[in-house]
């Protein structure tokens, strides 16, 4: 047989000019081994892959925006539904999470064996997903003066989220409820999602700030015709309002025809596809993003509409009624998936439900009992973040070191560069050490080397791309509600938000340390440091770590002291894991709003700090700030 000949006949062009790039190549931002399907074709093999089952893409999750990403659920005292995640047998998930693992498994397996998986045929909706109750509510104009008896004024729509997060309603987005409708896998006890149609200017202008301010996605359907103003109406949307949306991760803009026509049905087949085709790559063009959702006007649809749909390339289309509305997973496909008038949230409160929440059942994990020694080994013990907070003077050879002990360890990500005692002022933090390593670049520079993830901004900040492999194998620092964990920093997997989330599922601070001091009970050897940069030079040096007895631990040397021999005195204090912060001419340490420090230091704009247990309310980010100290306010 000549191959190549074979290989255009099944796959056409395109896939030649895909197997050209080698035989692992991108596919929608997939990676497919393409060779590897087709020979199974050239060996008698079953046949290649179905093109219905590219369908299901990567759920991007949160983990797909190489950006600054809020971590505002991370701080809500709400129980996530969990999710096996293939890459950590001993840890969960959740759905906001999940990046395609299934997809991932599905791309190359033979659609012979489609059947044995736990996912529905394209595009069938899974029979689990039929159990939940999933609204989706339709929104139209939000503006001062409304104009007909759907629009909303801000202060109504603002009303309705504040109802929304009141009765324990977590918005989601349109990706994370194709994943449900795909797989079955269950959604927060009361999902909602929020969508928007026809792209009015007050979409942007009360909206999206709202969505913001309550951390709320939604999704907005966008009609090419009315911003390009070619169909004369209300206010419309600008491209440049457009785009600005589509940057957000909270934002999903999607597609609602050209020209919004009363009815696609009574459209030839040339005039439809245009009306599919158009609006998708004029979305695209203008977003720099793929467009994967459509929207009926009006809501009319038949076969051949839907058929148009999966033609131009949609993963899913939504409709509307008049009356009898349902819950997505009621709809009969996804390409007719159904919504709520937003008039109809009342009657929902109390029917919404996301699904059992054993679909995919929680994964049990047996940890061995600690060892009786006094060296615990770091991971296999508690924690304990109730310990009153004191301080204490450490003194031994011609060493001098200052600890402070104790309390909840939170981090600061300041706007700027401060001194460590004008970072905490203003909060209920009690003492507070200079943090991990930051950009010199710019005197006001707030840019940290490596990923940062912290209570105060509540924003998950990617380190720099050509920076991130230098830093492998440093200690990723990542902190949760009860525990702490130091793990060896990964470029590749701990560049994004759910990269840590998989690391420490309730982690809501994270930052890449220097090194090592304290590791697993044992001091680091010269050895352990590498190429670390004058560790082995004798300098103030800052500090934090845990206790063997649980509690954290923050403080700075004020004699200098190499790394080595540091570690070695830490270990004596009793620290079972330590690692080492941005010391030299940056160590700083402060308590009830003085510093430690006989000198002064160089400003920093990251903190390790201390909340004591009577000012820790149990939430899941106790860090409280008044709202006065300059440092903690956002950047224009």
């Amino acid at each position: 047989m000549d191959q190549p000949s074979e290989i255009k006949r099944l796959w056409g062009p395109k896939a030649m000019a895909l197997i050209a790039l080698g035989s692992s190549t991108v596919v929608l931002g997939l990676t497919l081994p393409v060779l590897g399907v087709i020979n199974t074709r050239w060996m008698g093999g079953p046949p290649p892959l179905n093109p219905n089952l590219m369908v299901l893409r990567d759920t991007p999750g949160l983990d797909a925006f190489p950006k600054t990403v809020s971590s505002e659920r991370l701080c809500l005292p709400t129980t996530l539904p969990r999710v096996l995640n293939p890459t950590a047998s001993d840890r969960a998930i959740p759905t906001l999470f999940q990046s395609g693992g299934i997809q991932r498994i599905v791309e190359q397996i033979d659609p012979g064996q489609w059947s044995q998986l736990a996912v529905a045929t394209w595009p069938e909706i899974h029979p689990q997903a039929t159990q939940a109750r999933v609204p989706i509510l339709m929104y139209h104009d939000v503006l001062s003066e409304p104009e007909v008896f759907f629009d909303l004024v801000p202060e109504q729509f603002e009303g309705h989220l504040k109802t929304l997060k009141e009765n324990g309603f977590t918005a989601i987005s349109l990706d994370q409820l194709m994943q449900h409708l795909r797989t079955g896998a269950p959604l927060p006890e009361k999902p909602v999602v929020l969508s928007f149609d026809d792209g009015y200017a007050g979409h942007y202008e009360h909206v999206f700030p709202l969505l913001q301010k309550y951390q709320m996605p939604g999704v907005f359907f966008v009609f090419p015709g009315k911003v390009d103003g070619d169909i004369v109406g209300r206010s419309t949307l600008t491209w440049d309002q457009v785009k600005e949306m589509a940057e957000d991760p909270l934002i999903t803009i999607a597609s609602h025809s050209v020209t919004h026509p009363p009815d696609l049905r009574e459209f030839n087949d040339a005039d439809l596809t245009y009306e599919m085709t158009e609006s998708k790559r004029r979305l695209e063009a203008m977003i720099g993003q793929p467009v994967h959702y459509f929207s009926y006007p009006a809501g009319h649809y038949d076969e051949r509409v839907t058929q148009a749909t999966a033609d131009a390339g949609y993963l899913a289309a939504f409709t509307m009624r008049q009356s009898n509305e349902q819950f997505a997973g009621a709809s009969e496909s996804l390409l007719a998936i159904e919504r709520f008038g937003q008039s109809n949230l009342p009657t929902l409160l109390r029917r919404a439900w996301g699904g059992e929440s054993d679909t995919i059942p929680p994964i049990t994990v047996s940890r061995p009992a600690p060892p009786s020694d006094a060296r615990l080994v770091s991971g296999n013990q508690g924690f304990d973040f109730q310990t009153p907070m004191e301080r204490e003077r450490y003194e031994v050879g011609d060493h001098t070191l200052t600890l402070i002990s104790g309390g909840r360890p939170v981090t600061i990500h300041a706007n700027s560069r401060y001194q460590v005692p004008e970072i905490v002022a203003g909060t209920n933090a009690v003492g507070a050490v200079d943090g991990g390593f930051f950009s010199l670049k710019y005197l006001d520079s707030n840019v940290m080397i490596g990923p940062v993830l912290s209570q105060s901004s509540r924003k998950f900040v990617p380190g720099n791309a050509s920076e991130n492999p230098l830093l492998n194998g440093r200690p990723l620092v990542l902190i949760s509600p009860d525990q702490v964990r130091f793990t060896p920093f990964e470029a590749s997997q701990h560049n994004t938000l759910a990269g840590v989330y998989r690391e420490l599922p309730s982690v809501t601070d994270a930052f890449v340390a220097a090194a090592w001091l304290v590791k697993d009970g044992e001091a680091q050897s010269a050895e352990s440091f590498g190429t670390l940069f004058d560790f082995d030079a004798e300098r103030h040096r800052a500090f934090w770590g845990i206790h063997r007895d649980g509690y954290p631990v923050i403080g700075v040397s004020h004699t200098m002291v190499g790394s080595v021999e540091l570690g070695q005195l830490l270990h004596e204090a009793g620290l079972r894991d330590a690692v080492m912060l941005d010391s030299g001419a940056s160590t700083s340490l402060a308590y009830e709003g003085e510093s430690l420090v006989g000198y002064i230091p160089r400003p920093v704009p990251h903190v390790v700090a201390l909340i004591p247990p009577e000012a820790n309310d149990g939430s899941p980010c106790p860090l409280v700030m008044d709202g006065s100290n300059p440092s903690h306010l956002a950047r224009n």
